[in-house]
């Protein structure tokens, strides 16, 4: 008897240990308030939403702006002897649309990203915030508060589970698939053994369970196993995952390690053969007169060229101007233009801008041997003077006069990034022969737009993480800005689904990437999920030009640093500087 009393408290601290001391729903409510943080607030009449799903799916469709959630738990004393032991909890709330404060008990624990004013994304950033051991109410109830500004798209904790664990154990625990390539890029699909190494480096041999799945971007299931699995202290497990042939596309690997005192999770994305992917051109019978009177209309207006110094902002090797220009309906735009002082011919850059961002002088590549050119579309930054769409209630800037092509916010957009060509051509400081347009997200899709509708003016087209294509496909990999379309439907009925593809096949890029002359270089982040690589390569696959692109295996919508110093110096190498 003793031995079996033994053997059950034995039991029960190793699963009061293992426990996930935040399951079940969070109290949520939208605005700000500093009180929301503190233990004593009385959050009785907010809403119960789940952790994992973007609040615009549980009751809050089209809100943006900022939200609190709030949950309670009892962290048992019986943990504690573990949490010195290994250095406290981890609070695991993965993903964040789009910045957060954390407070545990009132205290904050952890952010990411900047709250307005000063607003700065960290939509793809991972949460684990660390909670010392002094900071628990042992044995009672400790409040969890999050504070989320989300600035558009889906809102709040988008990617669960989240999880409140001791840290210690599971940080000692590794788990990697040994991918062929660095960059996750597989060259072929046939049928092969991936290796999968899970590394313990703790004192303590772990008996559980192993759970691998591997899904495809359409979330369709293409291998799962779950089997027993021991591993011994301060050893490595070489396993396999056995994949059969595979269609071209973008695949998720998830491999769980489930244990009484430790659980670990790794998710990792490949692609097979991606340049395969097939996503026909969907494009209407009369496209090209479609933007054919979109140019001619645009020649009809005057542009109205006006540069005003800003004398603040000019150095010693290049003058900055605010530039004032009209375009499609007489629509006033924006942007930044530099020039170098020192006379002669320069090649120029256009920089074309991501969604719901301000283009603002600082963001003008630096290099004092280019003309820049930032341009602020219309209805973004300092081009809403004539436009203002909404980008946080249903009509969005996305879905702006969707219900008429000849209206539709993108054609304008795309004719704005046509007139600062225009603009360009007149100066006389720039080489016109050498004219190159570059940008991200949007501004992917503005670039191969505008290396299409210009196509004898453009020399080179950098588009990183393009948005804008293959929507039926997009509405399906992707969460937003499907939902947006799918609210805006609910709202207006009477516009089918085919009329919003009709209407979103004149300004989908995979539709003018055949167009495209100027050779391309493109970035995608495989675990982007915002603009999916998928989306990404259906127009890549559709351009005729040389063309070339890298994969960021670990990068989401935001790409790493050093990806701007070498499209950088891909321009120079491609223009022979």
């Amino acid at each position: 008897m003793k031995c079996s009393i033994l053997f059950l408290l034995a039991w029960f601290t190793i699963q009061a240990n293992a426990q996930n001391l935040v399951q079940g729903k969070w109290k949520f409510t939208t605005g700000d308030h500093p009180q929301y943080a503190q233990t004593n607030f009385d959050d009785s009449s907010w809403k119960e939403i789940e952790a994992g799903i973007p609040w615009e799916n549980q009751g809050f469709d089209g809100y943006d702006g900022f939200g609190w959630y709030r949950i309670k738990t009892v962290i048992p004393s019986s943990m504690k002897s573990n949490a010195v032991k290994y250095g406290g909890l981890i609070l695991d709330l993965q993903k964040i649309d789009d910045c957060d404060e954390t407070y545990l008990n009132g205290a904050l624990i952890g952010k990411q990203g900047q709250m307005p004013p000063d607003y700065v994304s960290a939509y793809s950033a991972d949460r684990k915030y660390e909670i010392p051991v002094e900071k628990i109410l042992w044995d009672k109830e400790n409040t969890i508060a999050v504070r989320v500004y989300d600035q558009t798209g889906g809102g709040g904790m988008y990617n669960g589970p989240v999880s409140l664990q001791v840290r210690g154990l599971s940080d000692r625990l590794n788990i990697a698939v040994d991918y062929p390539y660095s960059d996750h890029v597989l060259r072929t699909g046939n049928s092969m053994n991936l290796p999968l190494l899970i590394k313990n480096s703790t004192d303590e041999s772990l008996k559980g369970s192993l759970i691998v799945e591997v899904v495809n971007d359409f979330k369709l299931q293409v291998y799962s196993k779950t089997e027993p699995l021991v591993l011994g202290k301060q050893s490595v497990k070489k396993l396999t995952i056995p994949l059969k042939a595979l269609t071209p596309g973008f695949y998720k690997t998830i491999v769980s390690f489930k244990a009484d005192l430790a659980n670990i999770s790794s998710h990792t994305v490949f692609a097979v053969e991606p340049e395969k992917i097939i996503s026909p051109v969907d494009s209407q019978p009369d496209f090209e007169n479609y933007w054919n009177r979109a140019k001619k209309e645009l020649a009809a207006v005057d542009p109205q060229y006006k540069l005003i110094k800003i004398d603040s902002l000019c150095t010693a090797a290049r003058n900055m101007y605010l530039l004032e220009m009209r375009s499609l309906g007489n629509v006033l735009i924006r942007g930044w233009y530099a020039e170098p002082v020192k006379p002669g011919k320069y090649p120029a850059v256009l920089h074309v801008q991501g969604y719901n961002t301000t283009m603002v002088p600082e963001w003008a590549y630096q290099g004092a041997d280019f003309v820049v050119l930032a341009l602020n579309i219309r209805g973004h930054g300092n081009s809403r003077d004539n436009i203002a769409p909404s980008f946080n209630s249903v009509p969005t800037y996305l879905q702006t006069q969707l219900h008429d092509k000849e209206q539709y916010i993108y054609r304008g957009a795309y004719m704005d990034t046509r007139r600062a060509v225009d603009f360009l051509f007149t100066r006389s400081q720039v080489d016109t022969t050498k004219v190159v347009v570059e940008g991200g997200s949007q501004g992917g899709a503005l670039s191969i737009a505008t290396a299409a509708l210009n196509n004898d003016r453009i020399r080179l087209c950098l588009p990183d993480v393009p948005f804008l294509s293959d929507f039926p496909d997009y509405f399906v990999v992707g969460f937003w800005p499907g939902n947006e379309f799918k609210a805006y439907q609910q709202q207006h009925p009477e516009l089918g689904w085919d009329q919003i593809y009709k209407t979103l096949s004149y300004i989908d890029i995979k539709n003018l990437a055949p167009w495209v002359k100027a050779p391309v270089l493109m970035a995608v982040g495989l675990k982007d999920e915002t603009c999916p690589p998928h989306i990404n390569f259906a127009a890549y696959n559709q351009l005729r030009s040389p063309k070339e692109y890298v994969a960021y295996p670990e990068a989401g919508h935001g790409l790493p640093a050093e990806w701007y110093q070498i499209k950088f110096n891909w321009i120079r190498k491609q223009l022979g500087m």
